[in-house]
């Protein structure tokens, strides 16, 4: 007998845990749907204020344009280099949980730029942050040899330490990410929106 209410109660168990399954999927959509709701939001607030020009860091006005926008879709190269375009790239990426991509690539740019005294501290942070096994923000997609290969670089680093990795990180968008992103709600609507006020 004692068999048979272990049983039973570890079907209840097991049934419960089912249960759960639906609710969670639930949940899922909920944050999917925020999330749209979130970036909707985002562009709608963004659009003015880059349209009008916004202040960067080096003081100078940019403006958005509907040319600019559209010269993003000639390659993912244009489109990362302007600062707009990398923002709502990212916000892309992140509706796809993966915005490690855009970090760790804008982490290898910047550590291009370091002076050779700071280059040790910053490879560590990008190693800890990206590549590592248990990385502090989220793992890049990179095989077991290169990032074997990494680790030894980032021990003794150089500029180019981070080079390979890079360049397999920005292949990955290339292929995969940027081609979702040209027919993305979020591309398509700042591309509709500012080529309707262009019009006006």
């Amino acid at each position: 007998m004692p068999g048979l209410f272990f049983h039973h109660s570890s079907m209840t168990e097991f049934n419960g845990k089912e249960d759960c399954k639906p609710a969670e999927g639930k949940a899922h959509k909920k944050k999917q749907k925020a999330f749209g709701a979130d970036l909707k939001s985002y562009l709608k607030c963004m659009v003015p204020h880059l349209e009008s020009g916004i202040k960067t860091s080096n003081s100078r006005n940019v403006m958005l344009s509907a040319e600019e926008v559209i010269q993003w879709s000639q390659s993912l190269e244009k489109l990362l280099a302007s600062q707009s375009g990398q923002g709502v790239f990212r916000e892309f990426l992140k509706s796809e949980f993966s915005e490690e991509n855009i970090e760790f690539w804008l982490a290898c740019e910047d550590y291009k730029k370091t002076k050779s005294d700071h280059l040790h501290g910053k490879a560590e942070r990008i190693y800890a942050e990206f590549v590592q096994s248990d990385a502090i923000k989220q793992q890049i997609n990179i095989d077991y040899q290169m990032r074997e290969a990494t680790a030894k670089k980032a021990q003794d680093p150089t500029h180019t330490s981070f080079d390979e990795a890079q360049k397999t990180v920005y292949i990955l968008m290339e292929r995969d990410s940027y081609p979702r992103f040209l027919k993305s709600k979020s591309y398509l609507n700042l591309l509709n929106q500012l080529q309707t006020n262009t019009s006006k």
